[in-house]
């Protein structure tokens, strides 16, 4: 990412859900800033709820020419459903041809142990052509919508806009399309034959979701889900455990990842679709926040993508459905309590 903005010439468009004025924030800062003052456009959106950046930081961008927005921040007269939908996204766009978006926000939990960060487990995807200038849309969008600066239309590109056979881009927020991304699962899922394997750090899908994925175990697919061991919310990992059972009972195969924090949200199906995303598998990401999911239909890139899965199953321990039937009554009352809370996490 650090990269790609190092070689913008025309435009630099960033969306994210976490900024944070750590270590990593700072590298970006300076990446933007040095684009700006190099004449390009440089664009910044973050979530006002998920992001935690100092007055300063804010300032020294904008001292720079880096044209800054936050997204929804609290006002008292807010009404609270507007707010609680956030902006979950993470687009990165570079000159209408370069994106990149996946699970990563920009903050030191996502930067590699080597770049002093705590290296977290995630998945981003770096994409070139049509597909990166419909995340560029997604943003121009969402950017207009929050009251960012006047465009340099020009600049952008928008007129080549055109449809990739092989990579949809696929985003809630969208008049008529706020449940884009968990159609586009539902219907792969029911399509599915060999293969699900799926990935996905806060794992609390719709009741039909659920239904769906056992349904796809019972007539014969490898169904495998593999969820976050080791999370920074304890509680979405309490409320996933309310569903183990009866996943596990239609056949469903459940891994738990052990190790630093997995973050990831993928999913391989029969060994050709595939998807790289900012979704969570949860009511606030399947039906409230703004998400983007990048969907490959490519026999090479599943093939990456399994491959990754069976890679991460080295840090996972599976759990069982005879392992799952010892659970003592404090975890089993836990997890009821959180799953009963799950619309809210």
């Amino acid at each position: 990412m650090l990269r790609a903005i190092a070689r913008a010439e025309r435009t630099v468009c960033l969306e994210t859900y976490i900024l944070r004025s750590d270590r990593t924030g700072e590298r970006f800062a300076e990446a933007l800033a040095e684009r700006a003052a190099a004449g390009v456009e440089v664009n910044l959106l973050y979530d006002a709820w998920g992001s935690s950046v100092s007055a300063a930081y804010i300032a020294d961008l904008r001292a720079a020419g880096v044209r800054t927005v936050a997204f929804r921040p609290f006002a008292v007269n807010t009404p609270f459903e507007k707010f609680a939908r956030r902006n979950h996204r993470k687009i990165l766009v570079v000159d209408s041809y370069v994106g990149v978006t996946g699970g990563m926000n920009i903050a030191d939990d996502y930067a590699s142990p080597e770049d002093g960060g705590a290296g977290w487990r995630d998945t981003q995807l770096l994409l070139e052509g049509p597909a990166a200038a419909e995340l560029q849309y997604l943003f121009l969008r969402t950017w207009r919508r929050s009251g960012g600066p006047p465009l340099d239309d020009r600049r952008y590109g928008v007129e080549g806009r055109r449809a990739d056979p092989q990579v949809r881009i696929v985003g809630t927020g969208l008049p008529r399309r706020r449940r884009w991304v968990r159609d586009e699962y539902r219907h792969a899922i029911d399509r599915s034959t060999r293969r699900l394997w799926i990935t996905n750090a806060y794992f609390l899908p719709p009741l039909r979701m659920i239904h769906a994925i056992n349904e796809a175990a019972r007539r014969g697919v490898d169904v495998r889900v593999m969820v976050a061991g080791t999370t920074d919310v304890p509680a979405v990992l309490f409320a996933s455990r309310g569903i183990y059972g009866r996943m596990l009972k239609a056949g469903v195969k459940l891994y738990e990842w052990r190790g630093r924090v997995l973050h990831a949200k993928t999913a391989v199906i029969d060994g050709r679709w595939s998807t790289v995303g900012s979704s969570n598998l949860d009511a606030q990401s399947l039906r409230k926040n703004l998400e983007v999911n990048a969907i490959v239909e490519d026999e090479r890139f599943a093939a990456a993508v399994e491959r990754m899965f069976l890679e991460d199953l080295g840090s996972c321990e599976e759990i069982t459905e005879k392992q799952w039937r010892k659970r003592s009554l404090l975890e089993r009352a836990a997890s009821w309590t959180a799953y009963l809370a799950r619309e809210w996490l």
